[in-house]
Order: C-alpha cells, then structure tokens, then sequence
C-alpha cells in the first residue's frame, strides 16, 4: 500500500468519525430541545396553573365580601325596619297611657256618672287582687286622690270576694301614710306616676298584687304585641 491509498484511507476514516459525531451531535441537540421544550411546558402549565389557582382565590374573596356586605346592608335595613316598627307600638302605647288618665279622672265635690264608672272599676279592681292573695288581712295603696272613692267601695268589694271564695270577708287596711304616685303631667314628665288602680298586699309584704291600670295596660300590651304587630306590619319582619 503506498502513501495515497494510506492518504485516502485515513481520509475516509476522518469521514466515517466526523459524520458520526456529526449525527450524535445532532441527537444530542433533538433531545436536548425536546427535553427543553417538555420542561419549558411544564414550567409554562404550572405557573398557568398557579395564576388560575390566584385568580380563583380572589374571586372567591371578592364574592365573599359581597355576600357579607349585603348581609350587612340586609341587616342595617332589618334593624331600621324593626326600629320603626318599635316607634310607632311605643306612640300607640304612649297615647294608650293618656288615654287611662281620662278614665281615672274624676271630680273633688260631686260624683258624675263617670265617677261612678270609676269606682266600679276599683271594686273589680281590689275583687281581682283579693282573689289572687287569698289573704285574710291585706294592705291596700291607693292614689290620694282615689282615696275617697276606694274607701266607698271597700265594703262590697269585701263582701264579693267572700261570696265567690266562699269565705269571710276580709280585713282591708288602707294605707293613709304611703299613696300610690298621682297620675303623670307635663311639669314632672320623668317623675314616677299612676294613672289610676290599686295595689294590694299581705299584711307581711311578701306576696303583692299591683293592679293599676298602668300595669294592666302593660299586661295587654305584652299579650297583645303579635296581634298588634300583625294588624299594623302584616309578615313579621324575620
């Protein structure tokens, strides 16, 4: 073999190893991008991923301050309502409360015909408290100026209770030194008042009977509010 065919030999050789390397590095190159490529996806879908997740929690925060801020304007409205509401039964309780004054209201010198309603209603008034007390003796307190007609109608109120608890009438003792406060005026709007009734009570001052008629008129009230609140508001505001 001379020189040129050991020459073209190694030539061809050098070929052979370039082209190889050549292909390898070609391989090296594709695998290399795609590997690139997958990882650059993948990073791409996970941050996609985490601005979505991002996205989600804020609108979801986002509908949960409008949900509690309509709550809260919901409730805002509710209370007004309510407020209202409460004005207006507070007004018909208030012109309910002048309203008994003009049933306790009564002459110094002559008895008139509404006088006389006004005693009955005492002696149905003590009846009702000697009912409740069953006591042989009670004290009674009474507005001063109801005094004269109390002590009218102490008898047959006395007598009445003993014929319906079928027992003897009992001892009324009434109370000259302590009397219920008069009825409210507009110099002392804020003192203590009465508008009228009696209060009785056991000779020991444990058991008590308050029967005025602004304690009556806070009973009915009481009992009375649904159908009250149901004739002036209709559904009652949940």
């Amino acid at each position: 073999m001379n020189d040129a065919d050991v020459s073209r030999q190694i030539q061809q050789m050098v070929r052979f190893i370039r082209q190889e390397a050549e292909e390898k590095a070609n391989e090296i190159a594709v695998s290399a991008e795609e590997e690139f490529n997958i990882e650059k996806l993948q990073l791409v879908e996970a941050e996609k991923k985490k601005i979505r997740q991002e996205y989600e929690r804020k609108e979801r925060q986002v509908e949960i301050r409008k949900k509690i801020e309509y709550s809260m304007q919901l409730n805002a409205s509710r209370i007004k309502v309510l407020q209202a509401q409460d004005d207006v039964i507070s007004s018909m309780k208030e012109a309910a409360s002048k309203e008994l004054l003009s049933v306790s209201h009564h002459h110094d010198w002559t008895l008139t015909h509404h006088d006389h309603v006004y005693r009955n209603l005492l002696k149905d008034l003590i009846v009702q408290c000697l009912l409740r007390l069953k006591e042989p003796s009670v004290l009674l307190r009474c507005r001063k100026d109801d005094l004269q007609l109390v002590e009218h109608v102490l008898d047959s109120a006395a007598q009445e209770y003993a014929d319906k608890a079928n027992v003897d009438p009992p001892e009324i003792i009434v109370d000259n030194q302590v009397y219920l406060p008069p009825g409210p005026s507009h110099h002392n709007a804020h003192d203590m008042y009465c508008s009228g009734g009696v209060v009785l009570a056991s000779c020991d001052g444990k058991i008590v009977c308050e029967n005025t008629l602004d304690a009556r008129l806070d009973v009915v009230f009481r009992k009375k509010l649904p159908e009250i609140r149901k004739q002036l508001f209709g559904q009652v505001v949940a």
